[in-house]
């Protein structure tokens, strides 16, 4: 454990580096399931994470070294349960901050919680709940971003981009992670206060396909639809040649825009 000098009041104050290591999520969470109480803020970040995961165990692949694999640990036992995907808006905004303070223009949030720059990815956010009855006990937040990776896989060459391919330079591994660390916590402040409002309107603000007509996959076929919300539970609205239609997680597929 590293004692930091990051400008926050406790997001990324305990700092765990790690070699290598499966995915920073597991260990984070068996950190977490120790009897010793761990600080709320605490960060895991390995130079080569080995089996790292997506969304409903998709598969992230990193080169050792070059991107951002990390996991924050938060208790946000005053969320109500109702208001979970919130916590997944703040997240999102935080890490798209973190990003646009390096690539000032392009940065958007694929629903739910995607990194894109344009139309290619960036990275992806994971988040880990455990609940205690019907509130929130623990958060793991696990935050992968394509940074100083050059060349990726063929398969997805022409999906994936990272920052150094964007503005021809590396850009040094910390210096994006203590912004993320700084506005995580600004958001996850504004979370605590409550101001859901201010979350959904930032959200959408960043929303990738917001408000523009773009063509999607449900079920094998395509259509066109206009993305014009996100409910609190964290169901797209899109509108469609049918009428506004609702979709959960992994239910529909994006494609280029029109």
């Amino acid at each position: 454990m590293q004692n930091n000098t990051f400008s926050t009041l406790f997001v990324g104050q305990n700092l765990i580096k790690l070699k290598e290591v499966d995915s920073t999520n597991n260990f984070l969470k068996k950190l977490v399931s120790k009897s010793e109480p761990l600080a709320e803020g605490t960060v895991i970040m390995a130079d080569n994470q080995f089996a790292g995961r997506g969304q409903q165990e998709s598969i992230w692949q990193t080169q050792a070294g070059k991107n951002i694999s990390t996991s924050i640990y938060l208790k946000p036992s005053f969320l109500p349960l109702d208001k979970q995907f919130y916590l997944n808006i703040a997240v999102s905004l935080a890490v798209s901050d973190a990003l646009a303070y390096f690539v000032p223009e392009g940065i958007k949030v694929k629903w739910p919680n995607d990194m894109y720059y344009r139309n290619k990815k960036l990275g992806g956010i994971l988040i880990e709940n455990t609940l205690t009855g019907n509130s929130f006990k623990s958060s793991v937040i696990g935050i992968g971003l394509n940074v100083n990776q050059s060349e990726f896989s063929e398969s997805i060459s022409e999906r994936a981009t990272s920052v150094i391919q964007i503005l021809q330079r590396d850009v040094p591994l910390m210096d994006i992670m203590e912004k993320i660390f700084i506005f995580m916590e600004k958001y996850y402040l504004i979370l605590r206060a409550g101001k859901y409002s201010i979350l959904q309107n930032d959200y959408l603000a960043r929303l990738y396909n917001y408000q523009v007509s773009a063509l999607y996959k449900y079920n094998g076929e395509v259509f066109e639809g206009i993305i014009k919300g996100v409910e609190d539970n964290g169901r797209l609205n899109v509108d469609t040649e049918k009428g506004l239609k609702v979709f959960n997680f992994k239910e529909i597929e994006f494609t280029h825009t029109k």
